[in-house]
């Protein structure tokens, strides 16, 4: 996809935002961008902390609906990444912690090493690392036990 497909699907994606913030009657500014092959959405400012809600479900949703709305418009499945008060950069943060601590004791001899149960998102989070520190990765289990195990290169 082109950046000016993905800048359009940013784009939509801001304005249904901000007339969903209008709706709800919130403050928040929104900020555009495109990260790699998606276009990136941040709502910022403001108390938005019930539009991350528990573990990021709410957040989740809106993103959905996002990408929904994007899909309406142009027919096409967006890949768009929503991020609200900073929250996804932060848990990418910590994941990429989490990453490299499973990658150290995986080189230690500690294989293969299983994870906890994570969303799609943090599971791509510790895939992509796992991957660039050369080793290998597998998502395992089902629905909310779905995890990730590290495994040593082959």
């Amino acid at each position: 996809m082109s950046d000016i497909d993905l800048e359009r699907e940013g784009d939509i994606a801001a304005d249904f935002l901000e007339e969903l913030l209008d709706i709800a009657d919130l403050d928040g500014d929104i900020d555009i961008d495109v990260d790699g092959d998606r276009a990136a959405v941040e709502i910022i400012g403001g108390d938005l902390g019930h539009l991350v809600g528990r573990d990021g479900e709410v957040l989740d949703a809106l993103q959905e609906l996002t990408r929904l709305a994007v899909y309406r418009e142009t027919g096409a499945r967006s890949r768009l990444m929503l991020d609200i008060a900073g929250h996804r950069a932060a848990r990418k943060a910590s994941l990429v912690k989490i990453a490299e601590e499973a990658i150290e004791q995986v080189k230690s001899g500690a294989v293969p090493l299983s994870l906890d149960p994570m969303s799609p998102f943090e599971r791509k989070v510790i895939h992509d690392a796992v991957a660039e520190a050369g080793l290998r990765s597998e998502s395992e289990g089902a629905g909310p036990d779905r995890h990730v195990v590290v495994l040593p290169a082959e």
